[in-house]
């Protein structure tokens, strides 16, 4: 598959494959996006050096995925942008089913703070070395991440207490 990128996205391609190469996996397209595909263990490297060498200084979104696989089960997708550049690309890294866990991105982008968190309360990926690692929408003893697939659509029976839908007659 050609590539149709811009040159600035050519040297980012080209600065990871060299700087990282033992780290970079993949590059492609789709629906008009670019998606790099890293290992996940340099993680903090590889963003200190798109936002200090390639100017990615703004953090759009950070999001997981639940691709439900036997192997490398959830995905991280970092939304990056180069205001200078007007440039975007998602950066994109995957983890094991079993204990998923990353190092945190949030002393590079604090934006990447409570996307983190929310991450986590979702899917149950650990970001460690965050600096204020807890639940962001769920109760702190909720057992369940409510985005990954086997989580049942109606939610677990009792797991929270909710409030009442009948009306008080008083």
């Amino acid at each position: 598959m050609d590539l149709e990128l811009s040159e600035k996205l050519q040297n980012v391609v080209d600065g990871l494959s060299e700087q990282f190469s033992d780290s970079f996996i993949e590059v492609y397209q789709s629906s008009g996006d670019t998606f790099i595909q890293v290992k996940s263990d340099a993680i903090v490297e590889i963003c200190t050096y798109l936002k200090e060498e390639q100017h990615f200084i703004y953090l759009t979104d950070l999001f997981g995925i639940d691709r439900f696989t036997s192997n490398d089960r959830f995905e991280i997708a970092y939304n990056l942008i180069s205001l200078r550049d007007r440039e975007r690309f998602f950066l994109k890294t995957r983890l094991p089913e079993e204990n998923p866990e990353i190092a945190s991105v949030a002393d590079i982008w604090r934006a990447a703070s409570w996307l983190e968190r929310e991450v986590y309360d979702m899917f149950g990926v650990t970001f460690t070395e965050h600096p204020d690692f807890r639940r962001i929408f769920m109760p702190e003893d909720f057992d369940y991440f409510p985005m990954r697939k086997e989580f049942p659509l109606l939610g677990i029976p009792g797991s929270i207490e909710l409030p009442s839908t009948t009306p008080d007659t008083e």
